[in-house]
């Protein structure tokens, strides 16, 4: 009987946990699991482990946490776990040359787009701002560049209009858990996967998410605006000022609606809504929060702001 497939998981963020159940359920000995080191997280910024690293030590695997994995020290403790493959999932750290030619069958990637496109740190958000109808997971043969390794294995899902940016990580992640378990159940099989290189066009990158991005800018589009809306939600979230008070806007949908408004104005407002002046068509929102508050319907916004009703440019949504 041959000896399982000894396996390393590198994985930070809760998107990587369900590949790391993965990786246990398919049989395969989980020698290590490496993770970025504990940060300062809540109001009281204490060191807090991250959600793989709770995952790892409720299921009694060892645990690795270097600041870099450049230094040669890293480098030879992670080739004393002597792996067959290692299986990184959104960890965080760049894997350099020599360790990506430590493991016997080299290092695999789940990457949560159809690639090439979004290549980078926030595939998820970029696909729903940018309207793609499709994304996915790619399950990849890692190499020095940037997410540029040939696709092993590739699984896709349609985008919703009611996605957001939480609904479509918790869908993919759930996907690319599917993927790796069938990658890794056909290597233990026996079997080599056919890997295809990337094409060359439609490479996009998918930068990393940053707060200053938070602010809704009436004077674009409002399919532009929903669509931010939804892909920070619920990070970084979509912040506006309605009517004089600065708000978080949860939810809200685009309507192809003319008129003369400044973008930024409120048009109407009733039981559907709040209608807001765009460069392009309105946007009515739905859900927001106020500042120290909790998420609440946009008819609870409104029957604590009466004065809104007689304030809208236009006659109440009704």
């Amino acid at each position: 009987m041959s000896a399982p497939l000894k396996l390393v998981f590198a994985g930070t963020p809760e998107f990587a946990v369900p590949c790391l159940e993965a990786c246990r359920a398919t049989g395969a000995d989980v020698v290590a699991v490496y993770t970025q080191p504990d940060r300062p997280a809540g109001r009281g910024r204490k060191l807090a482990p991250s959600p793989v690293k709770q995952a790892a030590l409720a299921a009694g695997l060892v645990v690795e946490q270097p600041e870099t994995l450049r230094t040669a020290e890293a480098q030879a403790t992670l080739a004393a776990y002597r792996p067959d493959l290692m299986v990184v999932v959104a960890y965080g750290l760049i894997l350099p040359r020599k360790v990506l030619a430590i493991p016997r069958l080299g290092c695999w990637n789940v990457h949560a787009s159809l690639l090439p496109r979004w290549r980078g740190a926030a595939p998820i958000q970029r696909a729903i701002l940018a309207g793609d109808a499709e994304t996915g997971i790619d399950l990849m043969q890692m190499e020095a560049g940037l997410d540029t390794g040939p696709v092993l294995l590739e699984k896709r899902t349609p985008i919703g209009r009611e996605d957001t940016g939480g609904s479509l990580h918790d869908r993919l992640a759930t996907l690319g858990a599917e993927a790796l378990a069938e990658g890794l159940a056909r290597v233990l099989a026996g079997e080599t996967l056919a890997a295809t290189a990337q094409a060359a066009e439609g490479v996009t990158y998918a930068h990393k998410l940053d707060k200053a991005e938070a602010r809704l800018d009436f004077s674009r589009p409002a399919i532009e605006l929903e669509r931010q809306v939804r892909a920070f939600d619920p990070w970084p979230g979509s912040d506006a000022e309605i009517a004089g008070e600065p708000l978080r806007i949860w939810a809200a949908r685009a309507l192809d609606l003319a008129h003369a408004a400044t973008p930024g104005s409120v048009l109407g407002t009733g039981r559907e809504g709040i209608d807001v002046a765009c460069g392009n068509g309105a946007l009515r929102i739905t859900a927001l929060q106020r500042a120290g508050g909790r998420r609440i319907s946009a008819v609870d916004y409104l029957n604590a702001r009466p004065e809104l009703r007689q304030a809208s440019a236009l006659s109440p949504l009704g």
